[in-house]
């Protein structure tokens, strides 16, 4: 199973800065140890014109340029350095890879070792998302589709964030052929939310029954509503009752059976499906990577289902909307 990371552009953080930079290279250590089949490749930049399928130029530039006004790098939450624009590019970069291999290369999953940044917005980042992932890897592989099969190809966006996919949502508002499913806390950040195709408000505390019981609920939804040829999961750590930016109570064995029935879902039906590892703050970092580890243990089970249809099924269905 492909899987591709930027860990090696850190970002240099002030003190006492609240986002685990670490976990990324942390995550990567124990897949090298302890999954071998999934196979690790440093992830490419995005290049300008990929940013520009969702980004307005302008702000391509002043990012690249370091040209910001203080109050957009107060919303990104960063301080501007040209690691984080290279960061910002190559992680992004992983989600086109990972949806590349996905739906194209034969994987049926593949994976961003980091990613979901899914509050970035068109025209400027915001809550440590400087370039919305998801969203230029569904242009770009759209456009992919497009020249290849000569037909649209619809793309479901899957966030189970503990925190609204509002940049994702105010990105395809009006675009028939995404349908962005957000699942996350009521009373979570952003406070100003965005209306996604379809969204889940969860309530402080909210438990695995419960949890599972609104899942199964969005992607019957989903399902009656999308026909998707392309998944994109964003398999956030943060409902995890340790997280301290989450305020849910799921346990390792509820975000599990959350991995599980994402990934049955999109495999009953065949549809290719890249991932992404979203939020994470664990009081703890090592909860943060155990949640992580076991979401990548999860989909390399189905990739080796993936590996073993017969060849000539092991493509992506043709999804006509």
């Amino acid at each position: 199973m492909r899987a591709f990371y930027s860990d090696q552009f850190v970002l240099p953080l002030p003190p006492g800065h609240r986002f685990p930079m670490a976990k990324y290279r942390l995550l990567r250590d124990r897949l090298s140890a302890e999954l071998p089949g999934v196979s690790l490749d440093a992830a490419l930049p995005a290049s300008d014109g990929e940013l520009a399928l969702v980004h307005m130029p302008s702000y391509i530039q002043a990012v690249a340029q370091g040209a910001l006004t203080d109050a957009q790098q107060k919303e990104i939450g960063f301080p501007w350095t040209p690691a984080m624009v290279e960061r910002s590019r190559r992680s992004t970069g992983a989600t086109v890879m990972a949806a590349r291999a996905a739906l194209f290369g034969g994987q049926g999953v593949s994976a961003n070792l980091a990613g979901g940044t899914h509050h970035a917005y068109a025209d400027r980042g915001s809550g440590f998302c400087v370039f919305n992932d998801a969203a230029v890897a569904t242009r770009l592989m759209q456009a992919e589709w497009g020249r290849t099969h000569k037909q649209p190809l619809n793309v479901a966006i899957i966030d189970l964030d503990v925190h609204q996919g509002n940049g994702t949502a105010s990105i395809f508002e009006r675009d028939a052929q995404v349908f962005t499913l957000s699942m996350h806390g009521a009373r979570n950040f952003p406070f100003n939310k965005e209306t996604s195709d379809l969204d889940i408000e969860l309530p402080d505390g909210c438990d695995d029954t419960a949890y599972l019981d609104a899942l199964e609920h969005a992607l019957t939804e989903l399902e009656a509503r999308f026909q998707p040829g392309l998944v994109i999961y964003l398999a956030g750590a943060d409902p995890h009752e340790g997280d301290r930016l989450g305020r849910l109570s799921l346990t390792f064995d509820g975000l599990e059976a959350r991995d599980r029935r994402v990934f049955d879902w999109a495999w009953s039906k065949r549809i290719p499906l890249a991932f992404s590892m979203a939020g994470g703050y664990g009081k703890e970092m090592a909860d943060t990577v155990q949640a992580q580890v076991n979401t990548y243990r999860v989909a390399y089970a189905y990739w080796r289902r993936w590996q073993n249809l017969p060849k000539d099924l092991n493509k992506p269905m043709e999804i006509h909307p």
